[in-house]
């Protein structure tokens, strides 16, 4: 995006910028009158919702109530960077998804409305989450000013109403499970969709079922096509008609159940899968007039996790498998474009393993995740679409003081894609010979000195760092850049910057 500079754009006299403003500060001023009470650097702690009920005389004394009121959380980090020659930092992972020290800034706020009703027994949450990604006004001065936003959660959720142990919540909501934190991703289930779904714990709390269903339509031509038509009525001028507008249903099911381990740790294991419909639809060729048939297309996900975790100082080890068939290899936003023979993605699939952990002991700790990815889309022919890639990366940490100490962070990623294309014209500069496959491999090592406000533990946030990556790409690497991207040039590249991450939790009962 090339966003339009407006020097002259003066929030105390133009319209266009005032209403910004006002609409900030109020968010802003909101989100600080309702932030809960604060000690010691850390929020006030209120009762765990699974926690065994006290004893008073031999009877178990009922649990406190969930507390009432208005919460606001977030997640974010905000990156200054610059590489050896003072140009900006950026991203220098080949894989898709890599190490989170060079990503963006990235800013996510929630505000949370949470009620318990003594006459049903029911709590409900309310939740709003606004999502906000860089550049910030600071470093382009955009002007009019503008604002990368968008709405990513919009859902009530309502918990023991009629039946102890069973939520329900409708709406517009990120539906997610464990992360794979070093990589900043979820990689068994990680959806988007406008829905609702409902969840049964039972009493025990170690089991739970959960379904959903919801759905999106992503701004692309496999999905949403607008044509100009004439008006009704014969009226001048011409109108907008949607020709193709289909939307994506995703369904899902996920059962989890926890074997306890000694007093604090034990084992979760995860079963998990999703069903992805998409209608027919009718769509205009390059053709005026000419239209062609978009046939009905579906596909699948199974996935399975296994979670050993200690209790202790946030110590588990994630194991993720999951594998997407057809339309589902795409991923829910995605779209095939290499379909099958007869225009759906069928015979596409992903096969995904990852691993991700964290151990802490004294002074030390260790934190590493990985992956191995191979993606087929639909089409017979090894293409350059079709892609093997895998990640390794660990960060030990050594912590010189409860509040602060040193991290060093160290990653191989490699890939290997289909058949690269002869050039158009070979003699063309930066044209690359036609090859039956091509791979590409790079290494990194990162210096992270970081300070930790809340004190000792690899998770603890905010976390105050400066870093350093370096980070050394092979030929393979280099060509999967353009001609002039200075990636493509340079072997060695350097992230020198300033980053810092928060992660405050909203409503505390949910």
């Amino acid at each position: 995006m090339n966003p339009i500079l407006h020097p002259s754009c003066d929030p105390e006299h133009d319209a266009r910028c005032a209403p910004r403003r006002g609409a900030v500060s109020a968010l802003l001023g909101a989100a600080l009158w309702v932030s809960p009470a604060v000690v010691n650097g850390q929020p006030t702690p209120t009762p765990a919702p699974d926690a065994p009920p006290a004893v008073a005389n031999g009877q178990p004394t009922p649990a406190p109530a969930p507390e009432s009121g208005f919460f606001f959380g977030g997640v974010g980090r905000v990156v200054a960077a610059t590489d050896a020659e003072m140009g900006p930092g950026r991203d220098a992972d080949i894989v898709l998804r890599g190490s989170r020290l060079d990503e963006s800034t990235y800013i996510q706020m929630d505000l949370e409305r949470q009620d318990h009703w003594e006459s049903t027994g029911a709590t409900t949450r309310v939740a709003v989450r606004l999502v906000v990604d860089g550049p910030t006004l600071h470093y382009n001065n955009a002007r009019p000013w503008n604002i990368n936003m968008s709405v990513r959660n919009a859902f009530v959720e309502e918990r023991d109403l009629g039946v102890k142990g069973l939520s329900v919540w409708i709406g517009s909501r990120l539906y997610r499970g464990d992360n794979a934190e070093l990589l900043d991703f979820w990689p068994l289930d990680w959806l988007n969709t406008l829905g609702g779904g409902v969840r049964y714990d039972l009493p025990s709390k170690r089991t739970y079922v959960a379904a959903h269903a919801g759905v999106n339509r992503p701004l692309s031509p496999y999905y949403l096509q607008t044509v100009e038509r004439p008006p009704a009525l014969n009226q001048p001028g011409v109108a907008n008609v949607n020709l193709l507008d289909r939307q994506r249903l995703i369904s899902s099911l996920k059962v989890s159940h926890t074997v306890p381990v000694g007093e604090k740790g034990g084992v979760k294991g995860v079963l998990y899968g999703e069903l992805h419909q998409l209608p027919s639809g009718t769509r205009e060729t390059a053709e005026a007039g000419v239209v062609e048939r978009l046939p009905h297309d579906s596909g699948y996900v199974v996935g399975a996790q296994i979670s050993p975790f200690t209790g202790v100082d946030n110590g588990h080890l994630h194991l993720f498998l999951r594998y997407a068939g057809d339309l589902a290899a795409y991923g829910e936003f995605g779209s095939p474009t290499q379909p099958a023979p007869d225009g759906t993605a069928t015979g596409a699939r992903e096969l995904l393993f990852t691993l991700s952990g964290n151990y802490e002991t004294g002074p030390l700790g260790l934190m590493a995740a990985g992956y191995v990815r191979s993606f087929r889309n639909a089409s017979e022919p090894f293409d350059f679409a079709d892609l093997d890639e895998g990640i390794l990366l660990v960060r030990p940490h050594l912590y010189l003081r409860d509040w602060g100490g040193v991290a060093v962070e160290a990653s191989y990623q490699a890939q290997r894609r289909g058949r690269v294309p002869p050039p158009a014209e070979p003699l063309a500069a930066g044209a690359h010979p036609a090859a039956s496959h091509h791979s590409a491999s790079l290494v990194r090592l990162g210096l992270v000195p970081f300070l930790n406000a809340a004190g000792k533990g690899d998770f603890k946030r905010p976390q105050f760092r400066f870093i350093w990556l370096v980070t050394r790409r092979d030929e393979g690497a280099k060509a999967l850049y353009p001609q002039d991207d200075v990636f493509s040039q340079r072997a060695w590249e350097h992230f020198i910057g300033l980053n810092v991450e928060w992660n405050i939790k909203a409503s505390p009962a949910f």
